[in-house]
């Protein structure tokens, strides 16, 4: 393959910091001409960042000792057990649930169904996020108009789960049945079945036509991408088709949720969820009680991955309190939480470029068709994510269109999950750039490097369905080059040995992954720290920790900032009543929004701890400096403790003082992470058969501020990755009925089917993140998809443009090339 040469830059004429006909750097981007404050630390001046600190739980994990929302149903001696009766036709109205032989069970307590008076008839939006949601109100509580197999009809509380599942079996329901649709393109013809009518819903999005059973349609343009394909040469325009299946989220704890109503009569949920302010919010307002009478506590999560960023059981649960007069537990059996709960979207994309002689990208166009299920929490966001986060790794591409439908069917719901959209994005985008460079002759990589964002661009295309420039981004921090370079070494990239065995060829594929950090203009994370007599803290955060480690993560920013350990930081995070405000755990954004938040607060702190230690030492609080464990003058070295600093300003003669910090954080910034993933794949042409030999992904999160966890984040996100590119996916018969209800069916690789991985941590510097750092946890799912699909082609030339990727699949290629 011929070398397309070195990135673009100024000499070319093109000017690397423009991207769109007539954009100038000083109209570029509020985000442009916004600095950062300047929290640079070299390695020898940081304390506690950039240190494997072991993470705060993994003992009480590992031990059993970690308790779980379901773990506290110890707390109430007269618990009930709930259970859901779940609509089992895809499509069809309730006309009667005969629930006589459950009421009259001993130890049954309630039956509820859409009609009982503690079951509120408001559409509202499950999803977790901002208020006023952007999603459609079009759930019930209950359904009576049921639109997929699963659809939630009644449920039961009991004294026990026994009880409660032979209870809800004895439940009778009698549906008026219709025809279901289960594709999304036959879903918007003209004679396709109805799943909404236009009153069902409220808060509708941009282009919704329930006619057709389109929740969303958005399109947005920079440039004249028409023109730039009119002005192209045949031989240097290539489209290409991509689809991606359902996944699930396989959370090792399924939804849980216990409610009680506590002594002041206020409305207690311990439940395990990635939102509790959210979930507060929302259960107040659909219920009708006021917020302050609801209280959301999260325990320890045995992980979210978007799942629990939902308000899924939570209204269940608390209609069968009310119903039952009792705590009640509503936990989902892992049948359900494969069938009833939440997905990822699947979705069908094209991809079409313009590519010059030189291999300059001059128009991309993306086209996705998203299935949202049954119902439409996350649907049009999602889809959003599809062109927003891969776009941008080329924004000096002058034409750029996206475009997108977002369509209903009586399948499953789709909703958040790892990576939001990026992972069906990157694998369209990331596999058709492979493609185009082959196609042209050119070096996969070198392509990429030389159209790839850098520092300095301003990217337009993260912001290509929105008006104006507000959400444009200078990108201030890019190590993407070094981490292709590094992972380019760390495969062997240029030194391929192919098998001895004629059948067996050998390739690598790389894909080049971006992601965000929070929404931006759309977050807000708050924490508040208080000083003890000893010099430890309390501090007080609403960010959550979702199995993550954001807990500790949240210690060592704080101890960084007030010259503390991080073991005397002990953090009390989600809970609505303790904790202040805090938007939730979703869109990459603990580190970057809630972690800022922390920064703040301790700054907070030390100020007031400066100023009190300024008075022990006679010195100008200008000259002190917060660190192992004391307060110590720079002019004369002397020093005082934080210990005796803190019974000073709590029991001092004069004056007292109860030191507190308090930050907030919000931001229109979003600035991308980067990433390089590298697969190393062995193909049999005989069978299509592939063996992974090793995978490797360099990541740029600007500064890691605890290694280990960021490595954790790192190899768990490409298990998830893995499991979507080949062998993740539902099964539906032709009726809508799920044929995929547990782990054993749907196939997620083992520990002992994993290639061998290596992580790599590019370090650069985000000046709007604190201490220069920016998200990790998304990134990872978005490679190994596109990345699987470019070795296979580079070892036996055949393109998979489906997932999962399956012997079957590649074999079929092999054969159509062959005949």
């Amino acid at each position: 393959m011929s070398n397309v040469g070195e990135d673009r830059d100024e000499a070319d004429g093109r000017g690397n910091r423009q991207v769109a006909e007539g954009a100038t750097e000083t109209d570029a981007s509020p985000a442009e001409r916004e600095g950062g404050e300047d929290d640079r630390r070299a390695g020898a001046e940081r304390e506690h960042l950039s240190e494997d600190v072991e993470k705060d739980d993994a003992r009480k994990i590992v031990t059993g000792e970690a308790r779980y929302t379901a773990d506290y149903r110890e707390r109430f001696p007269d618990l009930a057990e709930g259970k859901v009766i779940r609509s089992d036709v895809a499509h069809g109205y309730v006309r009667d649930v005969d629930t006589s032989e459950a009421e009259a069970m001993d130890g049954v307590y309630a039956v509820i169904t859409p009609w009982d008076d503690v079951v509120p008839d408001e559409p509202y939006s499950s999803s977790g996020q901002s208020y006023p949601e952007p999603s459609p109100w079009d759930l019930r509580v209950l359904r009576e108009h049921v639109r997929f197999v699963g659809d939630p009809v009644a449920a039961v509380a009991a004294e026990d789960s026994e009880t409660a599942d032979r209870a809800a079996r004895k439940v009778e329901v009698e549906y008026e049945e219709l025809e279901p649709v289960l594709d999304p393109e036959e879903a918007t013809e003209p004679d396709a079945p109805q799943l909404f009518e236009p009153d069902d819903v409220e808060n509708k999005q941009a282009g919704a036509d329930y006619e057709r059973n389109l929740e969303s349609h958005f399109e947005g343009e920079i440039g004249d991408v028409a023109r730039a394909f009119d002005r192209a040469d045949d031989e240097h325009v290539v489209e290409t088709e991509w689809e991606t299946p359902y996944q699930s989220h396989c959370v090792p704890e399924p939804h849980t949720t216990i409610v009680h109503t506590d002594e002041d009569d206020r409305y207690h949920f311990i439940t395990a969820t990635q939102v509790p302010f959210h979930t507060r919010r929302q259960i107040a307002h659909l219920f009708d009680v006021p917020i302050r009478d609801v209280r959301v506590t999260k325990p320890r999560i045995g992980a979210g991955f978007g799942a629990k960023q939902e308000m899924a059981i939570e209204p269940i649960a608390f209609a069968l309190h009310l119903a039952a007069g009792k705590p009640v537990k509503l936990e989902m059996s892992r049948r359900e939480e494969f069938y009833a709960l939440r997905f990822r979207h699947p979705m069908r994309m094209r991809m079409k470029t313009a590519v010059s002689e030189d291999g300059d990208v001059e128009a991309m166009d993306l086209y996705t068709l998203s299935n949202s299920g049954a119902y439409g929490t996350h649907g049009m966001t999602v889809a959003n994510n599809v062109g927003t986060k891969p776009l941008p790794l080329y924004p000096r591409v002058p034409n750029v269109r996206f475009e997108g439908d977002v369509v209903h069917t009586n399948l499953p719901m789709g909703a958040a999950m790892r990576g939001y959209g990026a992972p069906q994005g990157h694998f369209a985008v990331e596999s058709h750039m492979d493609e185009v460079a082959r196609r042209l002759d050119l070096d996969p990589v070198e392509f990429r490097k030389r159209n790839a964002v850098r520092e300095g661009d301003v990217d337009r295309s993260v912001a290509i369905l929105k008006e104006g420039d507000r959400f444009a981004r200078e990108i201030r921090s890019c190590g993407l080059r070094e981490c292709i370079e590094r992972g380019k070494d760390a495969i062997g990239y240029d030194d391929i040995d192919q098998p001895d065995e004629d059948h067996l060829h050998r390739g690598v594929g790389v894909a080049l992954i971006a992601q965000g950090s929070g929404v931006a203009g759309k977050e807000l994370g708050a924490a508040q720290i208080k000083m003890n007599e000893d010099g430890s803290f309390v501090l007080q955060v609403g960010g959550v920790d979702t199995g993550t480690g954001a807990d500790t993560m949240f210690g060592q920013v704080a101890a960084e900032v007030l010259g503390c350990d991080p073991e005397d930081v002990v953090v009390v995070a989600s809970d609505t009543d303790l904790t202040p405000f805090d938007y939730g755990a979703y869109a990459s954004s603990t580190t970057y929004i809630s972690g800022q938040a922390v920064k703040e607060a301790a700054e907070d702190a030390r100020e007031r701890i400066l100023d009190w230690a300024s008075r022990m030492l006679d010195e100008p609080a200008d000259d002190l400096t917060a660190a192992d464990g004391a307060v110590v003058s720079e002019a004369t070295g002397e020093r005082v403790s934080l210990k005796e600093v803190g019974y000073e300003a709590t029991y001092g003669d004069d004056g007292r003082e109860h030191i507190l910090g308090k930050g907030s954080h919000s931001t229109d910034e979003s600035p991308p992470p980067y990433g390089a993933q590298f697969v190393d794949v062995t193909v049999d042409e005989r069978t299509g058969e592939y063996e992974i030999n090793e995978m490797v992904f360099a990541a740029d999160c600007g500064v890691a501020i605890n290694p280990a966890l960021v490595e954790g984040q790192i190899e768990g996100g490409e298990h998830m990755s893995l499991e979507f590119a080949t062998s993740g996916g539902l099964e539906f018969d032709d009726e809508g009925n799920p044929e995929t209800l547990g782990f054993r069916g749907y196939g997620m690789p083992r520990t002992t089917d994993h290639p061998p991985m290596e992580t790599i941590i590019v370090e650069t510097h985000e000046p709007t993140g604190p201490f220069g750092a920016k998200s990790i946890a998304e990134l990872p799912t978005n490679g190994v998809p596109p990345a699987l699909s470019n070795a296979v082609r580079d070892a036996v030339g055949v393109r998979v443009t489906s997932l999962p990727i399956t012997a079957e699949d590649v074999k079929a290629a092999l054969d159509e090339r062959s005949a």
